[in-house]
């Protein structure tokens, strides 16, 4: 008989405590449905309202939908009849292939299938109109909540129907599958394995048929006898192939799940077979074996197969492992942290950089085993906004011995020792890696520089591995106060300033904020290589405040002097970093240029100082420049003198104090 995965229904039937409440009432599941019992109401989800809105962003509904509840359409629904099974799953309307492909092949997982579909809710006794269910979302379970109203025409659903009418299991995993990326329009287009993940917290391997192993035979039924969601499909060359029909009843573009595969013995000889199910429910193969096709025919016909491990472990292997994973979240934020790939080079060291430490080898091996799985968060549920699936990808070097960023000249003159295979636009990629034991840098990026996007990076190992953020917890080299003694002779330059001074400030040597904005502007002013617009006030009082040691509220010459100093340094510094001599710096110079300041910052705060001080090119003025540095400065001190007063009440970093002080 063929292998199939199946049992009649799950057994385990208590929900899981790790799950993350998603509705905005703050309440659980259980919650909701005692407060409708309570009051005697059916549940109607705010979130996720029965009109347009959760439909479509981009079109209208071509013909007039009512949303009705399972007891508005039959006589006696049922939630699941006779156990959930892939001939429940039939499409509707809606282009989500990808998606039926995946809930196919999870009722063949009946663990994955009861995490994802609780079994605590039916249309019997404690029936409100709610219903909920769970989905992997970056490393952590949300537990979904809807109500029972569902789209349909003429009496009949229009979307994912079961064929049985009375069964409504797979319409409401639907629906709630819609409001966790913000409507059913959103789930229009997709990879299997992108399901398949959010159905299981899984890890996605890609292989190409015409290029698979000579073992793929055995990697496929490895799979689904451990439990792994497998789909596959046959590429399109033009948009206008997408569902074409083949000579053999295939259909182009379009996801079918694997179910099942065997050897029969047929003419005194082993054939291998593979059956595969098409979620429309028609249009099959018409080629030998019917139903079931040769597998020899299967790698010939079909381009690519989708498989979601639920461990790591590797299906070339007969071992199972034990797998320990390190869980990253970070950023791309253009002009900070958005440096594209290595073709890239002024801008590639900008990406956020991962301290990999292989502390041991494998057993009986030479080398340590890892996994990693770069996933671009969001993405489908910001279509609705213009975004698109970005090409992403990473690449691992050797780390040299110093426990800090790695800038420009670093990448200038060193190779990867390893990388994915390809930078791709999919949700996630994917790559098993084997090197010496010792420490490494890996940087996750996109293709492109500029494109902006959150992920979550994954790190399977077999042995452990420790990891650290280059870019977390930075510490900050505060300059030490500048105490100048007045030299015997002052210099031309100083001499220059004394008359301006005495000028503006006549007797007293002191210049309020307004008065130095007048003396600031007018020699900043007569500088021709830097791009500067006038000063303002306020920027002047936060010099003040940052020079003014007496605590009178203005700045004495003596200070000046000390000021004027740091100004020179700074001059220096912005000249230095203008990299093509335009009067401004590039924001993605800003983090070298603030460390040779004294400056080391961590990537969310110079997210923030990019987004505060950069203009629409991501350029920074020399003003711009100077007033980052100076506030920078300020709050340095600040924390500085705190921390020294008070160390029992200070409980922030120096990063997370600065960061409350550029937000004020």
């Amino acid at each position: 008989m063929p292998y199939f995965y199946r049992t009649s229904g799950p057994k385990d039937l208590t929900t899981p405590k790790d799950t993350h409440i998603t509705h905005s009432s703050g309440l659980n599941f259980e919650q909701l449905r005692q407060e409708c019992l309570k009051k005697a109401i059916l549940f109607e989800d705010a979130d996720f309202p029965a009109n347009s809105s959760s439909l479509f962003y981009s079109e209208m509904p071509q013909i007039p939908i009512v949303w009705k509840r399972p007891g508005e359409i039959v006589k006696n629904p049922a939630f699941i009849i006779g156990g959930a099974t892939r001939i429940d799953i039939c499409q509707g309307e809606l282009g989500d292939c990808w998606l039926l492909a995946a809930i196919a092949s999870l009722t063949l997982n009946e663990k994955a299938l009861a995490r994802v579909i609780p079994q605590d809710q039916s249309f019997g006794p404690g029936y409100a109109g709610i219903f909920h269910f769970q989905f992997w979302q970056h490393s952590e379970w949300l537990d979904v909540v809807i109500d029972d109203r569902l789209p349909t025409f003429r009496d009949r659903l229009i979307f994912l129907h079961s064929a049985d009418h009375n069964e409504f299991w797979s319409a409401l995993l639907e629906k709630a599958y819609a409001k966790l990326y913000g409507s059913y329009e959103a789930l229009k287009g997709g990879s299997a394995i992108e399901a398949m993940e959010d159905f299981t917290g899984g890890v996605s391997e890609i292989f190409t048929t015409k290029d698979s192993p000579e073992n793929f035979y055995q990697i496929l039924d490895k799979a689904l006898k451990r439990g792994s969601l497998v789909s596959c499909s046959i590429d399109i060359k033009i948009a206008t192939e997408s569902e074409a029909r083949t000579p053999f009843g295939l259909i182009k573009g379009h996801a079918y799940t694997v179910t099942g595969i065997d050897q029969v013995n047929f003419q005194d000889k082993k054939t291998e077979l593979i059956r595969i199910r098409n979620p429309w429910g028609q249009v099959e193969w018409n080629g030998s074996w019917s139903d079931r096709m040769a597998f020899k025919d299967f790698r010939v016909h079909f381009d690519k197969v989708e498989i979601c491990n639920l461990t790591p472990d590797a299906l070339e292997e007969n071992t199972l492992h034990k797998w320990e994973v390190t869980v990253h979240q970070g950023s791309w934020v253009r002009g900070s942290t958005a440096g594209g790939c290595r073709n890239f080079l002024d801008t590639f060291w900008t990406n956020p950089q991962i301290k990999l430490s292989l502390t041991e080898k494998d057993d009986g091996q030479e080398e340590s085993t890892f996994l990693v799985a770069l996933m671009q968060k969001d993405r489908r549920k910001l279509k609705r906004f213009g975004a698109n699936v970005l090409t992403i990808g990473y690449a691992i070097y050797q780390c040299p011995k110093k426990d800090e960023h790695l800038n420009k000249d670093y990448f200038r003159y060193h190779v990867s020792q390893a990388r994915s295979k390809t930078f791709i636009n999919l949700r996630e990629v994917s790559d098993r890696f084997q090197l010496p034991p010792g420490e490494y840098i890996l940087i996750p990026s996109t293709f492109e520089p500029h494109q902006e996007a959150d992920f979550c990076l994954r790190i399977f190992s077999e042995k452990k591995v420790i990891t650290q953020d280059m870019d977390r917890n930075v510490n900050i080299d505060l300059p030490k106060p500048q105490k100048l003694d007045p030299p015997e002779q002052e210099t031309e330059e100083e001499l220059q300033f004394r008359a301006l001074f005495q000028q503006v400030a006549c007797e007293e040597m002191e210049v309020t904020a307004k008065e130095l904005e007048y003396v600031l502007n007018a020699v900043l002013q007569k500088k021709k290589n830097i791009k500067f617009t006038k000063l303002s006030w306020i920027s002047c009082k936060n010099i003040i405040s940052l020079m003014d040691t007496n605590g009178n509220g203005k700045l004495e010459f003596d200070e000046f002097k000390v000021f004027w100093n740091k100004l020179k340094k700074w001059t220096n510094l912005f000249l230095q970093f203008d990299a093509d001599k335009s009067g401004t710096m590039s924001s993605y110079e800003l983090r070298t240029a603030l460390k040779a300041a004294g400056f080391q910052l961590g990537s969310h705060l110079l997210q923030l100082i990019v987004l505060r001080y950069a203009d629409e090119n991501l350029q920074l003025g020399f003003d711009d420049f100077l007033n980052c540095l100076v506030r920078l400065e300020n709050a340095s001190r600040v924390f500085q003198a705190l921390s020294m007063k008070n160390k029992d009440f200070i409980h922030l970093n120096i990063n997370e104090f600065i960061n409350l002080t550029m937000n004020i």
